[in-house]
């Protein structure tokens, strides 16, 4: 019998591949891979011929596929791996979990969310005020990739084993819908399919803003990335106090496709990262998402 986690594992990997969203160019290089970049090719492609010989998968071979078309496909990919492993963990994380692909064209918004619901009265007023607007900017506006938010308890499932609350008090508890609240925000994942430039750096921004303009509970800040480039990785896993962890889509080929094909540099800071629990694999993060 496979362990959920597994499976979903398989399946995501299996998806990346059939939604050509892991593939190679006609020239042999991987779709992950920096094309200036030699470390960064032979790595990635080194990861696929893993991936492909041990557990069967079809690589095609296409011409080039924009960065943002990679991108939103790695997010929904994401978003659907925690659809498939999260929720079955009530026995450690219980409650009424939504997983849901955010972007800027969704809906739903952070301000939706119980600790961040006061950027929509922010987000109002300087619509109107073009001086305040300019005072405050819009750096408090954030879009995560994925979310993973919790609905509120009625009074009968939290009194349901015990008489715990009362009308005359708990008036102000975020959990607890009849004190008419929002869902709270669980999780915010950042989808980052590589770290090209500057733009790894979003993901740190967007954290910084979650941090800072919150109230309440903070959520877990995360990023989930198919970067191959230890370097790259490093420059967005290393420190703390903003993100919780990077997550590496297949780490386990990544540590042994470094150290066949990589140079001593990057089998060092990959040791660092990893060592220092800084990179986790993916199958990780439904866990760690529990605490």
């Amino acid at each position: 019998m496979e362990a959920i986690i597994a499976n979903a594992r398989f399946q995501f990997h299996r998806q990346l591949f059939e939604t050509n969203t892991l593939t190679l160019t006609e020239a042999g290089i991987a779709s992950n891979a920096d094309n200036s970049s030699k470390g960064s090719i032979a790595i990635s492609g080194r990861i696929i011929e893993i991936l492909v010989g041990e557990y069967g998968y079809q690589i095609n071979r296409i011409k080039k596929i924009s960065g943002q078309t990679l991108g939103k496909q790695f997010e929904i990919l994401t978003m659907e791996f925690l659809q498939r492993t999260f929720p079955y963990l009530q026995n450690l994380r219980p409650g009424r979990w939504s997983i849901l692909q955010l972007g800027n064209n969704n809906r739903l918004k952070t301000s939706d969310f119980e600790q961040y619901e006061h950027l929509a009265y922010l987000n109002a007023l300087t619509a109107e005020n073009a001086q305040l607007a300019a005072v405050l900017g819009n750096d408090y506006l954030v879009a995560p990739d994925v979310v993973v938010y919790r609905d509120l308890c009625e009074d009968q499932e939290i009194n349901a084993e015990q008489y715990i609350v009362d009308d005359n008090i708990s008036r102000m508890a975020s959990i607890r819908k009849a004190n008419g609240g929002r869902p709270l925000l669980h999780a915010s994942v950042s989808a980052k399919f590589t770290m090209r430039s500057d733009r790894a750096q979003n993901s740190r921004t967007e954290a910084l803003n979650l941090i800072r303009n919150r109230k309440g509970h903070l959520p877990h800040i995360v990023v989930v990335t198919a970067e191959p480039m230890p370097n790259r990785l490093a420059s967005l896993a290393l420190g703390t106090g903003d993100i919780d962890c990077v997550y590496h889509f297949a780490l386990y080929e990544l540590i042994r496709a470094v150290k066949e094909v990589g140079s001593e540099d990057a089998i060092e800071i990959l040791e660092t990262l990893v060592q220092g629990k800084r990179l986790k694999d993916i199958s990780d993060l439904p866990l760690d998402l529990a605490v």
